[in-house]
């Protein structure tokens, strides 16, 4: 998110990132093994099934900066106006925006191809909201997959459990 800005404070734009992160599962062969959604970013480990991760992640950034200003723009929103302005006002800035600008620039995945390296990615990514004194237990924050990870745990974006994969992970930590 640009600016840090706490978007994420309001359940319906955490809709419309996991909306819009299982279509990218479902239609575009993307592998999501944990994931948090903060109030202002998200983290995700993921992995493809043969898209190259940069298409399907640019393809992610444009659809929900769409649907978020779309979201904006439905009655509720007491800082509609205040959004959309900072959202056009670096959409101006840049040269790759038009009329808003929601997401930062870039993609930079992290090569992630030691088991160590991936539990520590696990943990810093499930650990985030005990981290910020958002909750205490990692599984008691609901934007997250850490629930999924305990027995009969779900959560809202359709993960694949590492473990249970016989793939070679090369997953990919980003911090949208």
């Amino acid at each position: 998110m640009v600016k840090w800005i706490d978007l994420f404070t309001r359940d319906r734009y955490v809709h419309v990132v996991e909306d819009s992160i299982n279509h990218c599962i479902k239609e575009k062969g993307l592998l999501v093994y944990a994931y948090v959604i903060m109030p202002s970013h998200l983290h995700m480990i993921v992995g493809t099934k043969g898209q190259p991760i940069n298409e399907i992640i640019r393809d992610l950034k444009k659809s929900t900066a769409k649907k978020i200003i779309d979201t904006i723009n439905e009655p509720g929103e007491s800082r509609k106006d205040w959004l959309l302005e900072t959202f056009s006002f670096l959409a101006n800035k840049s040269k790759r925006h038009t009329n808003y600008k929601v997401w930062k620039d870039g993609f930079h995945p992290k090569i992630t191809d030691r088991t160590k390296k991936l539990e520590a990615a696990f943990n810093y990514i499930h650990y985030n909201p005990i981290e910020a004194g958002y909750v205490k237990e990692e599984h008691h924050w609901v934007h997250s997959s850490a629930n999924a990870y305990l027995d009969h745990g779900t959560c809202n974006i359709q993960i694949t459990k590492w473990f249970y994969t016989n793939l070679v992970l090369k997953c990919r930590i980003k911090s949208f």
